[in-house]
């Protein structure tokens, strides 16, 4: 490995492996207007049965007759009604692009590839909100779009592009895996200017691996799952694992201050970040060195955290890594009530020795993501009606009201043994009965598939979103049930009588937890499902911020929160942030629109 040391110049490294697996028309792998890869979708069988096709899955080509009942019975959908999502465009219904024939000449002259083709234009305005969604497979074309896409290959790229741009006062938006849930990367509507968005997935080398301190250089526009491929393969893991991991970059994990499933062991992202090159349009902010720590005035760098795109582009990143652990671990445990695995979690992270991962799915979620499970055959049913007498019989739950806590472990085999014994110890405490490696290991691995069923339930008139804080323990519990409560009140005064609304825990630390909703519901006889949404879910956000609880955990604030940012930061901090815009950006060519409101210059 010693062509893998330190490369001065960070120049790409010449392996095969580090190809891109997304190519620049993305729409051969990955949906224009969906979540994920095409060949991986719910579908209807002719027989009346959901079905989820694919194999890059567990679930996959098997039929869900579990889950096809409860979508019956609890959204009150009829399967033989579809609204059938639309495949394409026509060019007349994509807003015209413009380009200042100046420009245009002068980045011919760069030889950056770019492209004005309408749907390249389209897939890359949008990212995972219910109104991207539900505009692309049931309505009209965005009013706004990209009016080029830029492909940079290298830093050395980006730097001119930002040099174009900032020349002939052009807009640039920066893409990644297009995968925010913020509004992040469409175009401002009021935006006269010509719209650049630098689509960044061609930036994915592997630039260099430094073993003897564990630290490496990845261009910003790779992807988590090709990012831990080229690790892997040379015995190391970053563990970040949002998830999104599979679709994201490494870019937009900085640029929003992302978390993953793993981070009690590797950290969140601003853990795992020893250094990012930004380019902005006065100059390039890097450190000069990649020591651990330094204590030397405030640390400027650290702006390029949760900039969203606002004040210049991430071309790389230097991240710590680990080696791969030993052993990879599931495990899982059944509580009677929500509360009961509460105090548990609350309990483990007061002890700090919470796993890799640790997960709470309170009673909704945990049916279902039993209906989520495929009928394999008639004696697994059998199985599973005795564990179920078990838990009923055996131990008085009641099916009602049972969680589940979802566990993973990482490390050596003796420390996990341990570990898993330190855990069981606290959950017997509070109630709690282990479950097994199967039903944590399904916990976990169903995370992936979730974000596909909105494409599936926006075909039967079903609307659904999530939304996601961070709160302090002590008033978790009240803030969850608070946020239900809204919910349920907002759909009556709608006249929404059949919706689904479940939370989970999903990353813990010593003062407090993220708290993680999913919210949707039977739209038949709303004229205006995706508004409606939206009415809802702002209340349950005033009620989060009432019940002491953050505008954001991880998904960022976007466009969706900025109004939330802004009336929750003090006017210091908003000062802040509009002098460093000001300086680093003066025309304000990074004019997405997040995170706070800039004045839009005139043409």
């Amino acid at each position: 490995m010693n062509d893998l040391k330190i490369k001065g110049d960070d120049s790409p490294i010449p392996v095969k492996d580090i190809q891109s697996v997304i190519p620049k028309d993305k729409s051969q792998i990955l949906k224009w207007n969906g979540w994920g890869y095409n060949d991986s979708k719910f579908n209807v069988t002719d027989k009346g049965i959901i079905r989820f096709t694919s194999k890059r899955y567990s679930i996959g080509e098997k039929n869900l007759p579990y889950f096809t009942e409860w979508v019956k019975q609890v959204l009150n959908i009829d399967l033989t009604l579809r609204n059938v999502p639309r495949d394409k465009f026509s060019p007349d219904e994509l807003p015209p692009a413009y380009v200042p024939v100046d420009f245009l000449n002068a980045l011919k002259e760069t030889k950056i590839d770019y492209t004005m083709d309408g749907l390249a234009r389209l897939s890359r305005s949008h990212g995972q909100t219910l109104y991207d969604i539900y505009s692309l497979q049931q309505g009209e074309c965005f009013p706004r779009i990209a009016d080029i896409i830029i492909w940079p290959v290298s830093h050395k790229d980006v730097v001119q592009i930002i040099e174009l741009v900032n020349q002939y006062n052009v807009v640039i938006i920066p893409f990644g895996g297009g995968t925010n849930v913020s509004g992040s990367v469409s175009c401002p509507v009021e935006e006269k200017r010509c719209i650049v968005t630098v689509d960044t997935s061609q930036m994915n080398h592997l630039l260099w691996l430094d073993e003897s301190n564990l630290l490496v250089c990845f261009e910003a526009g790779v992807t988590g799952q090709e990012l831990e491929a080229v690790l892997n393969k040379r015995g190391y893991t970053c563990g970040h694992e949002p998830d999104s991991y599979e679709f994201s970059s490494l870019g937009g994990w900085v640029a929003t201050r992302a978390s993953g499933m793993k981070k009690n062991v590797y950290g969140n992202i601003e853990d795992l970040v020893v250094d990012a090159t930004m380019v902005t349009p006065i100059g390039i902010i890097e450190k000069n060195s990649k020591v651990p720590r330094m204590s030397c005035g405030p640390d400027f760098h650290q702006i390029f955290l949760g900039s969203e795109g606002t004040l210049g582009l991430i071309t790389k990143v230097v991240l710590k890594i680990r080696p791969i652990p030993d052993c990879r671990v599931y495990d899982s445990v059944v509580f009677p009530n929500f509360e009961s695995g509460l105090n548990c979690m609350r309990e483990i992270a007061k002890q700090r020795c919470q796993p890799a991962s640790i997960r709470l799915m309170d009673n909704t979620q945990f049916r279902f993501g039993q209906a989520l499970r495929p009928a394999e055959n008639i004696f697994k049913e059998f199985l599973d009606t005795i564990k179920k007498s078990y838990l009923t019989y055996m131990h008085g739950f009641n099916l009602n009201s049972v969680c589940v806590m979802t566990l993973l472990f990482e490390g050596k085999n003796l420390e996990l043994n341990l570990h898993k014994d330190q855990i069981a110890k606290i959950a017997k405490s509070f109630g709690g009965m282990m479950a097994g490696e199967k039903n944590g290991e399904r916990g976990y691995m169903l995370t992936f598939v979730i974000a596909y069923i909105r494409d599936l339930a926006l075909e039967y008139r079903v609307v659904a979103e999530s939304f996601e804080t961070s709160v302090p323990w002590d008033k978790t519990l009240i803030l969850c049930d608070n946020v239900k409560k809204t919910i349920a009140d907002q759909c009556i005064k709608f006249n929404i009588k059949y919706y689904i609304i479940s939370c989970r825990i999903t990353q813990t630390y010593d003062s407090g937890c993220c708290v993680y909703f999913y919210f949707g519901f039977n739209w038949s006889g709303l004229s205006d499902p995706v508004s409606t949404y939206y009415k809802i879910e702002n209340k349950a956000r005033a009620t989060i911020l009432d019940s002491g609880g953050s505008i954001s955990h991880h998904h960022g604030v976007g466009k969706l929160r900025k109004h939330w940012y802004q009336q929750n930061t003090t006017n210091t901090v908003l000062s802040l942030y509009s002098v460093t815009k000001n300086t680093l950006d003066p025309k304000n060519i990074f004019a997405n629109g997040n995170i706070i409101s800039i004045p839009l210059s005139k043409i």
